[in-house]
């Protein structure tokens, strides 16, 4: 029997936050965040970021909230990918690790530094956003990359060539048009 392919998600924003503009000087990329999702609607989506809203230094493991906090007014671009049952398993599973020790991972600040100069810097527990979602994918048999992967960056991922484009703009209008499409995927409780 033949394994039913499904899709996972990448999505690339820009929240315009203080952290996305200085990065963004440097990379002169329009997206500079990552995160991986597990379905079209985005329920569920995960990277690694801000903690909270106010600190952008209290950083890790996050599940994140896209109709909320700098999620709300921020710019996106995302992708699909065709992944087996197995790969999703290997994902659940090591993000199910993640949470369990999630007050273990910290954010890689020293890891940008790295990229700027095409330096790896790997530190145990510790990811940027994109370093994160190469990672799954790698630990999930879904991508391998040619380079170290404290050096991937969202434009990197945004380049590889197994990824669909889905769509490009604004976060919250792609959001109302799935809660359009799959309105009992949103009913609030």
């Amino acid at each position: 029997m033949v394994e039913k392919e499904k899709q996972m998600y990448l999505l690339l924003t820009n929240t315009g936050s203080f952290l996305t503009k200085l990065i963004k000087l440097y990379t002169k990329k329009p997206y500079n965040h990552a995160s991986i999702a597990f379905d079209s609607q985005l329920s569920e989506v995960y990277s690694f970021g801000r903690k909270t809203v106010r600190n952008p230094f209290i950083g890790g493991f996050v599940k994140e909230n896209l109709k909320a906090g700098l999620f709300k007014q921020a710019d996106c671009v995302i992708y699909s990918i065709a992944v087996t049952e197995e790969q999703i398993q290997k994902m659940n599973q090591v993000l199910k690790e993640c949470e369990l020790k999630k007050k273990d991972y910290r954010y890689n600040f020293l890891g940008l530094f790295g990229v700027m100069f095409n330096k790896p810097i790997k530190r145990k527990n510790a990811f940027f956003c994109s370093q994160f979602v190469a990672f799954l994918l790698e630990e999930s048999n879904i991508i391998y990359f040619n380079k170290p992967l404290s050096l991937i960056t969202p434009h990197d991922l945004q380049s590889t060539s197994t990824f669909q484009f889905v769509f490009e703009g604004k976060l919250k209008d792609y959001l109302y048009e799935k809660k359009a499409e799959f309105p009992l995927h949103f009913v609030s409780v």
